[in-house]
């Protein structure tokens, strides 16, 4: 690849010109990034296409906050390419992300549990209205957008000045997702949005994953359930102690599949033979190691 360093418009670092073909999204190659002698994330090939729910799994520690800092721009690679729109970026806030429509939905929402819905919908980006220096909070139209943009994510809510703390755990990521969407996001990462929520309130929150993919977003999925995964998902990437052990397409990869590798089933499947030696420890459930390297070596 030709070097064309330079600056993207929106202050972000270009360093290379985009590759031939069509481009993804997001596209991470041999991506990495290491803390001093700590490698957090190693080797790491992801794709994220529009229209798309990329489903990135892992147990804690496997390097999936780490995934997310990086694409965010929280946190710069250190090793490999990221690339946004097949141009190889080194985005150094978050706020390059943004400006490229890369919209981060952390668990816990950022929300101010007393304010309304409608402002926090636009909180830290109001509309005003007026004459410089007088200028002063566009409260009606702020209302009326935000209501329009819910609803048009399916999203009815009986009263938009309720406190957004008195919202259930799903409805305010529901609101987080419209908001990211209003925003220009073209590129959605939702942090364990399911993670603390009922088995009620998570099928709410799949429900608008599903909306915000088919408005045409490339959605990151960041979970470590594979049953939520499975429901909206078309790729699948588990992630083990820093490094992809897995990268499949749906049509690749059965839930089961995609369970075991999730559980650890490669090590477990691994020991069988020890386990077995073990009184009161039942492997005949236990997957065979051949049968866990589905997609192993595949990118999406």
């Amino acid at each position: 690849m030709t070097s064309t360093n330079g600056t993207g418009p929106h202050g972000a670092v270009l360093d290379g010109s985009a590759p031939a073909g069509e481009a993804a999204l997001v596209e991470l190659r041999n991506a990495g990034k290491a803390y001093g002698n700590i490698h957090a994330l190693h080797d790491v090939d992801l794709r994220v296409h529009p229209g798309k729910v990329t489903c990135v799994l892992g147990d804690n520690g496997a390097g999936k906050s780490t995934l997310i800092k990086i694409i965010s721009g929280l946190h710069q690679h250190t090793e490999g390419d990221f690339l946004v729109d097949g141009q190889p970026v080194h985005f150094s806030t978050p706020r390059q992300a943004l400006d490229r429509g890369i919209a981060t939905v952390y668990q816990d929402l950022a929300t101010v549990p007393l304010m309304p819905v409608w402002r926090n919908f636009f909180l830290g980006s109001e509309m005003t209205k007026g004459p410089w220096p007088v200028r002063r909070l566009d409260i009606e139209k702020m209302k009326k957008t935000a209501d329009h943009e819910l609803r048009e994510m399916g999203i009815l809510l009986d009263d938009l000045e309720q406190p957004i703390g008195t919202l259930s755990g799903g409805q305010r990521q529901c609101v987080a997702i419209a908001r990211a969407v209003y925003f220009g996001a073209r590129v959605l990462i939702l942090d364990e949005p399911t993670a603390a929520l009922g088995v009620k309130q998570s099928g709410v929150v799949l429900k608008y994953i599903a909306a915000a993919r088919d408005r045409g977003l490339g959605v990151i999925f960041i979970t470590h359930n594979p049953h939520h995964a499975y429901m909206v998902g078309d790729h699948f990437s588990v992630l083990r102690l820093g490094t992809m052990e897995l990268s499949a397409e749906r049509s690749e990869i059965t839930l089961e599949e995609l369970t075991n590798h999730m559980a650890g089933g490669t090590e477990l499947a691994a020991l069988k033979h020890e386990l077995a030696q073990v009184r009161g420890v039942d492997v005949a459930e236990l997957p065979e190691e051949d049968a866990l390297q589905v997609g192993a070596s595949q990118t999406n």
